[in-house]
């Protein structure tokens, strides 16, 4: 079975080196591959052209939906292995969408990357199988509050965020817009036990000026809290565009 991705442009896959903008691993150089498709739907999502096509209803601030041919592709999962090999690095981020979809078929194509580490970025609401979770080296789980706009039902599922808060392996990151949002982060995480080491408070924005201005009053909610700052070094970079 093919995995499903997202694209560059037309017909070209979202596969690509950079470095990591977010997290604990940021800075570090890594591939990239990004998948299409979402179980949830953010209202302030920077990656809509994942999961928002024509005839999705479902809100998003920017109003835009987008042609699924243009921007979704399906590859064989050897090849999408081989594109990543070619890029030369020691480390892979899979992102989305929500990349835990597409769970058996990441785990095939990650038997033709024997010796890659996997880092895989996910909203927290499913679980990787078996034969995928083994590969994984890193979980970084952004389980999505109610500024995002999905149902908490949806969104905030107990038994998985107990699951990954007992994994040390995941590390949690927040995007937050306002201090009622990091209140109501501190809340799930004194719910499900998580480590506040191992929680990143995130400045939701995808232009330097906005992340600058969240990133002066969450300094010292950190502080408070105990938690850690995520910047988006990929947009001080690059700017809000795809392949970064």
């Amino acid at each position: 079975m093919p995995l499903t991705l997202a694209t560059q442009a037309p017909g070209e896959a979202e596969i690509f080196a950079s470095v990591q903008g977010e997290g604990p691993s940021a800075g570090a150089p890594v591939a990239f591959l990004r998948l299409s498709r979402c179980n949830l739907a953010c209202v302030w999502c920077d990656t809509a052209y994942t999961w928002h096509f024509e005839g999705d209803e479902r809100p998003h601030r920017g109003d835009t939906t987008f042609e699924r041919k243009a921007n979704q592709l399906t590859l064989d999962e050897k090849d999408v292995a081989e594109r990543i090999a070619a890029l030369g690095q020691k480390r892979l981020v899979i992102t989305g969408g929500e990349p835990l979809l597409q769970g058996p078929a990441l785990a095939r194509m990650l038997d033709h990357l024997p010796d890659i580490a996997v880092e895989i970025e996910t909203n927290g609401t499913t679980k990787a199988p078996p034969r995928l979770d083994v590969r994984i080296d890193q979980f970084n789980v952004s389980p999505k509050l109610a500024h995002s706009g999905n149902p908490a039902d949806l969104a905030l599922i107990a038994e998985r965020l107990d699951a990954y808060a007992t994994d040390s392996r995941a590390v949690f990151k927040f995007v937050v817009a306002s201090e009622e949002d990091v209140s109501e982060a501190a809340a799930l995480v004194r719910r499900h036990a998580i480590p506040p080491a191992r929680v990143f408070l995130m400045p939701e924005g995808t232009d330097s000026a906005t992340l600058r201005a969240r990133e002066a009053w969450l300094v010292p909610l950190c502080l408070e809290h105990g938690f850690r700052l995520s910047d988006r070094l990929h947009i001080h970079l690059f700017g809000d565009t795809r392949g970064t």
